[in-house]
């Protein structure tokens, strides 16, 4: 019998929002992307990120994701970017309720290895993007990254 504790758990149909965390990690004028391993997005591309765990800092939280997604100790810096999503099922019920904050980090030198559920990790600077799949949220950011309009995709 699902308990109270176990829907509290699950993304779908939750109790509450959840939060989660993105990385927008630069350096020498490129971003550090990971292809996803799991679903939600399995094989698309995106800044590292997750969810923020219980009694941890969204800061926290983004430098524990940089380096389980990408190996890298990052610096974590202002808030780059926010958003909330929430869908709706064919009865109105809300089936899901995600708030993300990503945030500009610097990583050191040394070369980033997909690790956790990233299938992939590699740099990307603003004309490197044309056969990369994204989702449209992700485009919105590097638009905002890069200062250019990716429109076409």
């Amino acid at each position: 019998m699902e308990t109270a504790a176990d829907r509290a758990l699950d993304r779908t149909y939750p109790v509450r929002p959840w939060v989660g965390v993105g990385v927008v990690v630069v350096r020498d004028g490129k971003v550090l992307l990971i292809q996803r391993g799991r679903d939600p997005g399995r094989g698309l591309w995106a800044v590292p990120g997750g969810m923020v765990d219980l009694g941890e800092t969204c800061e926290e939280a983004a430098r524990r994701e940089a380096k389980e997604e990408t190996g890298l100790d990052v610096e974590v810096g202002e808030v780059f970017w926010a958003g909330e999503y929430i869908g709706r099922d064919a009865q109105g019920r809300v089936d899901y309720h995600n708030v993300l904050v990503d945030y500009l980090a610097q990583a050191p030198d040394g070369d980033p290895v997909s690790g956790d559920d990233a299938m992939d990790v590699r740099w990307f600077g603003p004309d490197d993007l044309d056969d990369v799949q994204l989702t449209a949220s992700m485009w919105q950011l590097l638009e905002k990254l890069f200062g250019q309009s990716y429109a076409h995709r």
